[in-house]
């Protein structure tokens, strides 16, 4: 009876340490998880702000005269 139980322990252990490692790995993927969208949104910030800089390129060379598709090969580095 007691080596039956000392070898029920000794699978526990076993078990345990692979539940431990399982556990960690969660813990990892979402921390990786959780950076990467904070990056993904970082960048869309910086992307808003750069069609907010190129729709006010194209409403400015708009507003001197020149059609919606000059202005924006303007915008694009054109001339």
């Amino acid at each position: 009876m007691s080596e039956a139980t000392q070898n029920d322990k000794k699978n526990c252990g076993n078990k345990k340490g692979a539940m431990l490692a399982y556990g960690l790995l969660q813990l990892g993927t979402s921390v990786v998880s959780a950076i990467s969208l904070a990056a993904i949104a970082i960048s869309f910030c910086s992307l808003k702000q750069e069609a907010m800089v190129f729709n006010d390129c194209v409403e400015e060379v708009r507003s001197n005269g020149r059609n919606a598709s000059s202005a924006v090969h303007f915008c694009n580095g054109g001339q």
